[in-house]
């Protein structure tokens, strides 16, 4: 499956976005997805994730509260909806997939096996 996020940009704080994954080639409704961030200096940080079906989320807790993961199968997309954007928000926005594992608690790099390009999200003070 390939991946093509977009709807990154600059936003002050107390702002929102809203990030797209667009998918192309096989069922995503078999596919499982995560947001990870990745803020410059820092290592790969796991979001959202949401399950197969759309029906399960999991957060880290940061997040909580002001972003939420949805997953539309018929569209083959995935968006995260951040509200209340903080500085510290501000992160190159990856979006993954993985068919491996059922379940939604998935927070590793390591558990996808696809992954799309980022997109910068830069949140001002």
């Amino acid at each position: 499956v390939q991946l093509q996020a977009s709807g990154g940009g600059l936003v002050q704080a107390g702002g929102s976005l809203r990030l797209s994954c667009a998918a192309s080639g096989r069922t995503f409704s078999n596919y499982a997805m995560g947001w990870f961030r990745q803020a410059p200096g820092k290592e790969r940080e796991f979001v959202a994730s949401i399950s197969r079906s759309g029906g399960s989320t999991y957060y880290i807790d940061s997040v909580k509260g002001r972003f939420t993961i949805s997953k539309d199968n018929a569209k083959k997309t995935v968006y995260l909806q951040m509200n209340s954007l903080k500085p510290e928000d501000t992160a190159v926005y990856y979006c993954a997939a993985q068919s491996r594992s059922w379940g939604v608690i998935l927070i590793n790099t390591y558990e996808y096996d696809y992954w799309g390009q980022g997109t910068q999200v830069t949140v001002s003070s």
